[in-house]
């Protein structure tokens, strides 16, 4: 069912407003002025064409939990708990009184998030670019000259290895079995983890070729135990748990069957859409993830654009989409787009776009060129301050969503500090005849 709307709460005598407990020149409550959370309000509605039922949490409320959440680095559960806690989240989530228990159960966001989609995602971050703009973190010429770069967002897997991912297989086989009822001719359950774990040990000491035969051995396991659980699929009914272990079964197989230095190789089992990627990088060869491209402004890094980018495409060919997507979300075409050498060959023709080290250029461009180096700090937040370091959420969609409302953190952050620096110039501007009169009273009396 749709969400109410929002009643007009009145005055109550055994409580004040949040209004009166809090401090009006915080930045949050000048930030919750310049979001129209009224477009939350009026557009997720359409996504409950039910009109029976509970009505759903207020979208507003759960709007601000995604900022507040990717803004401050904070879990499902974290946001919400630290929204009880804290009277200026609630004022920004549009609290009238101080609430003293949570508003919604962690696993709301997750419902939440799979129901607006990504374009819902990326109605978050136009309204943090539309909230920059207001506040003058960023100005609208900006919009127009982008730094464009691709980062990989690791998932949230552990580091396949052979052994792992065999002894996983095997498991979550053994345990699909025991679900359905099906009694195994052999489970391995103690010869299997023992064998995994001497694995790591050999590997340790590099005794390769023990190693390699306790991995076969390892194999045959995993092996046996996939072929006789596909053997007894035939007597099984059909239904949901039939398929989940039919689904199973085919990734037991292409794991089994992968090369070494084959393609489309399977990294994790319950992650299987995840690449590995290499970025040249001396402390981290490889990152198993998906590679995701930023646009930022070129001057206040402000990021206007983000997206995920399954299967690892050339960079050069994700140029056009990212110049789409900054396009559709300000409004502005990209004049000028400045780009690093894994770009050449983009055949953008709608937009200027500058390689790195290209020549013969006018002080202007050379200028605005050599800035394009400052996209990387910003990456480097979303990583650090933010939560691009690591993606929790499920399959290529999680990937989408993560990534755009990482980049709406970001520009929360942004928004903030600049608020924080205007009302520190606006108190010195107050202040400071008074602080210059009180520095030359005191050397009077001192002299």
């Amino acid at each position: 069912m749709k969400p109410k709307a929002r009643p007009v709460e009145q005055d109550d005598l055994l409580r004040p407003r949040l209004v009166d407990l809090i401090d009006m020149r915080h930045e949050l409550v000048k930030l919750e002025a310049l979001i129209d959370w009224e477009f939350f309000e009026r557009e997720w509605s359409a996504f409950f064409p039910s009109t029976t039922g509970r009505p759903a949490t207020s979208p507003r409320l759960v709007a601000g939990l995604l900022y507040l959440q990717h803004a401050f680095d904070l879990s499902d559960e974290a946001v919400v708990a630290r929204w009880v806690e804290n009277p200026y989240y609630q004022h920004f989530c549009g609290e009238t009184f101080f609430q003293h228990l949570p508003p919604i159960d962690p696993s709301s966001l997750t419902r939440w998030r799979k129901r607006i989609g990504e374009e819902g995602v990326e109605w978050l971050l136009t309204k943090t670019i539309e909230a920059g703009r207001a506040s003058g973190t960023v100005e609208d010429k900006s919009l127009e000259r982008v730094s464009v770069d691709t980062t990989v967002m690791e998932k949230n897997i552990a580091h396949p290895t052979d052994a792992r991912l065999y002894e996983t297989a095997r498991r979550k086989l053994v345990a699909l079995a025991s679900e359905a009822g099906i009694k195994l001719r052999q489970s391995y359950a103690r010869l299997a983890p023992r064998l995994a774990s001497k694995i790591g040990r050999y590997a340790h000491a590099r005794q390769f070729k023990r190693m390699r035969k306790a991995l076969r051995t390892l194999r045959g396991y995993t092996g046996r135990v996939m072929r006789d659980l596909r053997r007894r699929l035939d007597d099984m009914p059909q239904g949901d748990l039939r398929e989940r272990i039919l689904d199973m079964v085919l990734l037991t197989s292409r794991l089994l069957h992968q090369q070494p230095k084959g393609s489309d190789k399977l990294y994790s089992l319950h992650e299987p859409e995840v690449d590995c990627i290499s970025k040249g990088k001396a402390r981290k060869r490889y990152e198993f993830g998906t590679k995701v491209s930023v646009a930022a402004t070129i001057d206040e890094g402000f990021i206007i654009g983000m997206r995920a980018l399954p299967g690892n495409p050339y960079d050069g060919h994700t140029l056009a989409e990212a110049l789409e997507q900054v396009e559709v979300l300000t409004d502005r075409r990209p004049s000028l787009a400045v780009v690093d050498r894994g770009y050449r060959g983009h055949g953008v023709e709608n937009s200027r776009v500058l390689i790195s080290g290209t020549r013969r250029l006018t002080p202007a461009l050379a200028k605005l060129l050599r800035r394009r180096s400052a996209i990387e700090p910003e990456i480097g937040h979303m990583k650090t301050d933010g939560r691009l370091t690591r993606c929790p959420l499920k399959g290529t969609t999680g990937d989408a969503l993560f990534a755009v409302l990482c980049a709406c953190g970001h520009n929360i952050r942004k928004i903030l500090a600049h608020l924080r620096a205007l009302l520190a110039l606006l108190i010195a501007a107050i202040l400071g005849p008074f602080a210059l009169g009180s520095r030359l009273e005191t050397r009077a009396a001192a002299g």
